[in-house]
């Protein structure tokens, strides 16, 4: 850990905080904090910032709700700007959006970026706008008997692979199994988030289990 004394803040006072999500990893916000706005960040466990705008420190879901709990802050090698993790209990932006970075200027397509998130987005497209000859969209429609059935295949296929020591197969099978769990996930309306909460705690209380046990 480094002492905040070793930033380098601006001729202002500021310096930039690239606010991320923790689960998604996706990009929220990119705002500007002071040395006070940083304490009380550190301090509340929530981010603070500086708007250069009001010329004022604000508590980011002060007044909409939509606290920001951070998880890490990390300098860059320069010491002179910040990545801040967080877990959030709303929307990033101002104006409802989940990130205030949503207007695509380019991208790639042979090197577009995969996320999970992205494919709970498509796998939840094929459930509210249906397209015909769609896999995604007969789970659905078949519904959550059929996608047990599916979820219940693909374990067993992983078991198969594995015990044949495939390694190849064996990630083929497991990428078979994510994707019909997730379709699974999107049926129930369970989120990613929800996910990572649970193993979040479950982190917690192994942590805590190994400290007893340490202890005695």
């Amino acid at each position: 850990m480094i002492n905040i004394d070793k930033l380098k803040f601006d001729e202002k006072g500021l310096i930039p905080a690239i606010v991320v999500d923790a689960v998604s990893k996706k990009v929220l916000t990119l705002a500007y904090m002071n040395r006070e706005s940083l304490e009380i960040s550190m301090e509340k466990g929530l981010t603070c910032f500086f708007s250069r705008s009001r010329n004022e420190l604000w508590l980011k879901g002060e007044t909409s709700g939509n606290y920001q709990h951070i998880v890490s802050i990390t300098a860059d090698c320069d010491n002179d700007a910040l990545v801040v993790m967080v877990e959030k209990d709303g929307p990033a932006c101002h104006l409802g959006s989940d990130s205030c970075f949503q207007n695509p200027v380019w991208e790639s397509e042979e090197l577009s970026e995969f996320s999970y998130e992205g494919l709970m987005t498509l796998i939840e497209g094929r459930k509210t706008d249906k397209k015909e000859g769609s896999y995604t969209t007969y789970l659905f429609e078949k519904g959550i008997d059929k996608i047990l059935k599916k979820v219940g295949e693909e374990s067993t296929e992983v078991i198969i692979a594995a015990k044949d020591n495939d390694k190849k197969e064996t990630i083929y099978e497991i990428a078979d199994l994510a994707y019909h769990v997730m379709v699974l996930m999107i049926e129930m309306g369970i989120s990613l988030e929800d996910i990572h909460k649970e193993l979040a705690s479950r982190h917690v209380i192994d942590h805590k289990v190994k400290q007893e046990k340490m202890t005695k």
